[in-house]
């Protein structure tokens, strides 16, 4: 099966070989609902495994590894759970969880501890200071589950 498309960037082509007869899948069906998705797949895990880390198994017990993949996966599901119901309708609803990373986790700040409430200060040259403004108000939202 080829696809073609025509568009600002010119001719795109794309391939797909497969064993499945046409009669059993259309072509346009097999595009969409099957290699798409599986392109789509191979992305997560691959943003998983750069973004955070993910593919550092280098201890040396197979016990310390699982751990450690398995605090990467939560890490990505937390970060996409963020992105999901945080940054909605923002400029960051649909970036990479590394760029969610590096534009909003690993800010410098002021942390004061007072006994009645945690401050935290944020310079006012912070460049997505908006964007953490929303992300607050909408996680103050989510109801407390536990």
């Amino acid at each position: 099966m080829t696809k073609v498309c025509y568009g600002s960037d010119g001719l795109k082509m794309r391939h797909v070989v497969t064993s499945l007869p046409a009669s059993k899948i259309p072509p346009s069906k097999l595009y969409t609902k099957k290699y798409c998705p599986r392109g789509e797949m191979e992305n997560r895990i691959k943003e998983q495994q750069l973004d955070l880390l993910a593919d550092r198994t280098s201890t040396q017990t197979f016990q310390s590894n699982k751990l450690r993949l398995w605090i990467h996966s939560w890490a990505y599901v937390l970060i996409n759970a963020f992105r999901q119901h945080c940054l909605k309708k923002t400029s960051l609803a649909k970036a990479t969880v590394g760029r969610i990373r590096l534009n909003l986790l690993k800010l410098g700040a002021r942390i004061k501890i007072s006994c009645r409430r945690i401050i935290i200060a944020i310079a006012s040259a912070c460049p997505y200071q908006d964007i953490l403004s929303i992300a607050n108000k909408r996680i103050k939202t989510i109801p407390n589950t536990g």
